[in-house]
């Protein structure tokens, strides 16, 4: 048996194996790295690779042990970030060429931080859409993020290289961003878990933004019990709330949600969205969404109010602001961008600015009218995308009989949920293993803000049911240039 294959796959069991001194936080490390440079060859989904501050990072912990000082809850735990994360001696990327001009960040971003204090080794950054405006997990200049359980199909973005470092069993953990679905997107594609917490809840301290107002940080795991563990060690207090964005300043302090997981799910009040999220859906994403129903026992279908409203007013708001914020880069560099991310910037630039006041208005209406659902209901349930993921390169997909762009509508259904800042756990629901081409898809678990204990105790009540799981891929032996779209 390799290092490699040697890795645990859990971040709870590498951190409990390395606190008892069954494994040290080095040979862990070392097994992680062994299998990126084995296997991302194949799928990309690092930029760069730490390696050197990785294993000082675990030799620290190590030295920790032995001296018998306390251990965080994530020793010895190997972790990616979408490379928007500051990491401190490299350049933060946001996927784009013109940042990589940019000085090296000094420190790291909060977050990261807080995983380091926590005991974490920090592997690198990952791959991403250019400036976090994509679907797909493409980016035009570090080529895309495949998805590991079939390298010529997509793994979603802006996240793509955290679901397919989790996907391929690089590390335990990831960090990705979300702002209209983009942990959501790349978790169902790539079939592994994820948390979008309440728009506030994480601080954005040291994250190269994309949209201010709709941006949300948050863990990839392959278990929920993992994405508990990480999701608790980020939340603190701890005055590095630069962006004004934590639980600290929104009044909420860190609340433990990994004991929780316990409780299960009896007597939540569960339901299903209907009408919007169950047009256009290919079958296998109803049937998944179906399926987490019964298990949770949902008791009735809601209509999420004016969904498709909230979906085009998250279009104007994350078209105006964006482009306002890159609008410097575009008078003066706009030739080094992707082309589709800066016609889509150019667009949001003449945007008139009664239709983003327009869709600001709506917005304050739609919070008020969503949360009124929570009165009745503790979770609901849609799908994440309309469909599995689809192949590389691939443009166009058939939605409600029309054919439409791919890039765009792989948020159908994550956007209007982004839109008022919900919480909401992706849970990965295989298909028919028998399929030609057996992938997953994922499943939204929505809660009232501040509640991503009750999402969290539906993931983890999924998973031991054996309704949603995320197995790692068993990667290809073919090479990337065999894995034409």
């Amino acid at each position: 048996m390799t290092a490699a294959q040697a890795l645990p796959t859990s971040a709870t069991a590498i951190a409990r194996a390395v606190a008892v001194g069954d494994l040290s936080a080095r040979e862990v490390a070392v097994a992680a790295l062994d299998r990126i440079a084995t296997e991302d060859s194949r799928i990309g989904a690092f930029t760069d690779v730490t390696a050197a501050r990785a294993l000082a990072e675990a030799e620290a912990v190590d030295r920790a042990r032995a001296a018998g000082e306390p251990l965080g809850p994530l020793a010895g735990v190997p972790f990616a970030v979408k490379n928007l994360f500051d990491l401190a001696g490299l350049p933060t990327r946001a996927g784009s060429r013109i940042n990589r001009d940019h000085p090296p960040a000094a420190t790291d971003a909060a977050l990261v931080a807080r995983m380091t204090r926590a005991g974490a080794v920090t592997l690198g950054g990952l791959n991403m859409g250019e400036y976090a405006y994509d679907f797909t997990g493409e980016n035009a200049h570090d080529g895309p993020s495949r998805n590991p359980h079939d390298p010529t199909r997509m793994s979603g973005g802006s996240s793509g290289g955290c679901g397919a470092a989790i996907a391929a069993g690089f590390a335990p953990l990831a960090l990705g961003s979300d702002t209209n679905g983009s942990i959501r997107v790349p978790s169902a594609l790539c079939g592994v878990f994820g948390l979008k917490p309440t728009y506030g809840r994480l601080t954005r301290a040291g994250a190269f933004p994309f949209c201010d107002s709709l941006d949300h940080l948050g863990p990839f795991a392959r278990s929920a019990g993992d994405l508990a563990l990480c999701y608790d060690a980020l939340q603190a207090a701890d005055g590095l709330d630069a962006a004004g964005t934590d639980a600290a300043w929104a009044g909420r302090p860190p609340e433990p949600t990994l004991p929780e997981l316990a409780k299960g799910v009896e007597g939540l009040r569960v339901a299903v969205a209907g009408g919007y999220f169950r047009q256009g859906a290919t079958a296998q994403a109803l049937d998944a969404v179906d399926r987490v129903a019964r298990a949770l026992s949902a008791g009735r279908e809601v209509e999420y109010p004016d969904a498709q409203r909230a979906r085009a007013a998250a279009f104007l708001i994350t078209n105006a602001e964006s482009a306002a914020f890159h609008l410097d880069r575009l008078r003066s560099r706009a030739a080094e961008f992707d082309p589709d991310t800066r016609d889509r910037f150019l667009a949001g630039a003449m945007l008139p600015a009664v239709w983003l006041a327009k869709a600001q208005r709506f917005r304050r209406w739609h919070h008020d009218r969503a949360l009124e659902l929570f009165a009745g209901v503790d979770l609901i349930l849609a799908p994440c995308t309309p469909c599995a993921a689809p192949r590389l390169g691939q443009k166009t997909m058939m939605l409600n009989g029309a054919e439409v762009a791919v890039r765009p509508n792989l948020g159908l259904y994550t956007q209007p949920v982004s839109f008022i800042g919900l919480p909401v756990a992706a849970v990965p629901v295989w298909g028919d293993a028998d399929a030609p081409n057996p992938l997953p898809v994922g499943v939204q678990i929505i809660a009232a803000p501040w509640r991503e204990d009750l999402c969290l105790r539906a993931a983890a009540a999924v998973e031991a049911m054996g309704v949603a799981r995320a197995p790692m891929a068993s990667l290809p032996a073919a090479r990337p240039d065999a894995l034409t779209p």
